[in-house]
């Protein structure tokens, strides 16, 4: 995608002020804070890889997405947590807390598939060390999910372990994001979720890093939608009522109750602890989109340096990578936005695209 062309004029709208960039709406962008990488997304940081298996039949809309670090039972990498609201039912983070790493993929799926999630990854460990277990210490599988139950049928449990292991064996430097994988079934705002991706480029007083982020974006209420730091939600609650596209679910006395997933990685040679650190900034990101960590929300972010010998940058100097953790989550979650299609699921629950709300308030403008 372009950055280099940024024209936008205010609108009003209902009391709403909105911003609209005067291109196709492919090409909508946040003018980034902060260089991005070369295709700003996860797979910038070297040996970062994604797949994605979507199921997308009827009433099963919904997926897994495998996050390939290039940790291995054999090579764990330093991985820092930040759980920023815990009504989420993840696997394998109290050992990664207890020991700041990862051994393998990260699994991102729905509330319900956590344990296919898991019987994949003992699968894929036990393929790349078969002793594991039984000469060797067990495995420690990373699987993470949000509730895509508005638009998937939970119950029917659709995501078996090997879709999961075909998100595995599919990752690659080049993947989609938006209504794919994991996302497939996911909501934001009252419009379609799913997977977002960005990259950003820092430099600090040793070197130049790269920080990706990748998200799983299943939050967020309509009237609270903020776009590059403009209200939207306002004039989007109203469209969405207006052309019944909002569901009792999406009404303003609800409560949020949704989730995110935020996957940070990063070149930068960092502790757990400075992980730690790096990945909290990413809660930033979410705020500037219109999210605050409801009470029913599962909200969670993990960070993973893929250095590997390096000496640890000095705690002084991390600033650029806090401000690259809170503006690539931004992003990721307007990527994913942008980026989804239009999903009918379960018992015909819709969900519509940002892109068609963009085009149609395009049209609006003088």
């Amino acid at each position: 995608m372009s950055h280099s062309d940024f024209h936008w004029r205010p609108f009003e709208r209902d009391g709403a002020t909105a911003l609209l960039q005067r291109h196709q709406h492919e090409n909508l962008w946040l003018a980034p804070r902060l260089p991005t990488g070369p295709h700003d997304r996860l797979s910038d940081v070297a040996g970062v890889r994604v797949g994605h298996c979507t199921l997308a039949d009827g009433e099963i809309q919904s997926g897994c997405s495998a996050l390939d670090m290039g940790a291995t039972p054999a090579r764990p990498l330093p991985c820092g947590i930040a759980i920023l609201n815990g009504f989420a039912k993840p696997v394998g983070l109290t050992q990664v807390a207890e020991l700041g790493t990862i051994s393998g993929p990260i699994l991102l799926g729905n509330t319900y598939s956590i344990g296919a999630l898991f019987d994949a990854s003992i699968q894929w460990a036990t393929r790349q060390e078969p002793q594991l277990g039984r000469e060797l210490p067990t495995f420690n599988p990373v699987a993470l999910e949000c509730n895509d139950g508005f638009l998937n049928d939970l119950q029917a449990r659709a995501l078996r372990p090997e879709h999961a292991l075909a998100a595995i064996n599919s990752a690659a430097v080049e993947f989609d994001t938006g209504a794919v994988g994991a996302g497939r079934g996911m909501s934001c705002f009252g419009l379609k979720g799913g997977i977002g991706t960005a990259s950003r480029m820092v430099t600090t007083a040793t070197g130049q890093w790269t920080l990706g982020a990748l998200v799983l974006s299943n939050f967020g209420k309509a009237e609270d939608f903020t776009l590059d730091g403009v209200r939207l939600g306002p004039w989007l609650a109203a469209q969405l009522q207006q052309h019944e596209t909002a569901h009792p679910e999406d009404a303003a006395t609800q409560p949020e109750k949704g989730s995110i997933i935020i996957v940070l990685a990063t070149d930068a040679p960092l502790d757990k602890r400075q992980l730690d650190r790096v990945v909290r900034r990413a809660g930033v990101g979410i705020g500037r989109t219109g999210g605050y960590w409801g009470h029913g929300s599962g909200d969670i972010a993990l960070a993973v340096s893929t250095a590997a010998s390096q000496p640890l940058l000095e705690d002084h100097t991390l600033d650029p990578l806090f401000k690259a953790s809170a503006d690539a989550t931004e992003a990721a979650i307007i990527d994913a936005l942008l980026n989804a299609e239009p999903v009918t699921g379960f018992r015909q629950h819709q969900r519509t695209a940002l892109s068609d709300w963009l085009t149609q308030l395009h049209q609006q403008l003088p």
